[in-house]
């Protein structure tokens, strides 16, 4: 059989509204950035192909919407995803505040061997930053398999 890849990974991102979900997948897979901020409605993807020690990764990102009126129609991308970005914004504490929301749809939809990775996003924006890295790392020792990230994306 002949693929054009050695292994696919879908990797779903979740979040509140507005925390960076599709900045930092296009920043990811097209290596662009947009300052105007338009609302994911419903889901996009996006897929990239990686090389690492010598096999080709391919990776498909679902970027979901963050607003309650489309938790119904992405709970069912849960579904197959081999790891889950949950993602806040450091500048906003109740985007930190909801990680947990998001931790239980996790639960609820996803494998119970799922990856998690916690993402503080918008770190650059350091004089209106509210959750620091170490608020950030305490929550991890509540979460099972999760690393954590916080990262800036320009």
């Amino acid at each position: 059989m002949n693929q054009e890849y050695d292994y696919l990974f879908k990797l779903l991102l979740i979040g509140d509204s507005g925390v960076g979900k599709s900045c930092l997948l296009l920043r990811f897979s097209d290596d662009s950035y947009l300052e105007s901020y338009i609302s994911t409605i419903g889901v996009d993807f996006k897929i990239r192909t990686v090389e690492q020690d010598g096999k080709t990764i391919k990776l498909q990102i679902w970027d979901t919407a963050g607003q309650e009126r489309f938790r119904t129609i992405t709970s069912s991308y849960y579904r197959g995803a081999h790891g889950i970005i949950v993602v806040y914004d450091v500048t906003d504490q109740e985007s930190f505040n909801n990680v947990k929301q998001w931790l239980n749809e996790i639960d609820r939809y996803a494998s119970e061997n799922v990856n998690k990775l916690l993402v503080g996003n918008k770190c650059d924006l350091t004089d209106k930053k509210v959750v620091s890295y170490e608020t950030g790392k305490v929550k991890l020792t509540f979460i099972p398999r999760c690393i954590v990230a916080i990262i800036t994306v320009f």
